[in-house]
């Protein structure tokens, strides 16, 4: 098991920035593939961002720009900055980490484990 804690999510207006925080266990987590997916109320989850072992990152087309995944293998967490906020950003982001894979994915079934999520909410 990897246990994934996702932290930064809150209320925050339109063109507003926040930063979430998904921090693991294990001591391989250097070697995850990590990503972000969201899913907004009656909406299936959708892929946000993803960032591989190397460093080799890849985003959903319509985010490229406002959001930046990054890691911090020393801290073994994962980031997510968003700026730019706009009302259709809001949703529930879950933080996603492969113990398999060795390169980015935007497919769910490739990560096998998943954090409980934190409500982001862009109010207009």
């Amino acid at each position: 098991q990897v246990p994934l804690a996702e932290s930064g999510g809150g209320l925050v207006q339109a063109g507003g920035s926040l930063r979430l925080s998904c921090a693991a266990s294990g001591r391989t987590f250097s070697t995850y593939t990590m990503g972000w997916f969201r899913q907004a109320p009656g909406k299936e989850r959708e892929f946000v961002a993803t960032i591989g072992w190397l460093g080799l990152v890849d985003y959903a087309d319509s985010l490229k720009g406002r959001f930046t995944i990054s890691r911090d293998n020393a801290k073994n967490t994962v980031y997510l900055r968003m700026n730019s906020l706009k009302p259709e950003d809001t949703a529930v982001y879950y933080c996603a980490a492969s113990s398999w894979l060795r390169t980015t994915s935007d497919r769910p079934q490739t990560y096998d484990y998943w954090g409980q999520g934190t409500q982001v909410t862009v109010s207009s």
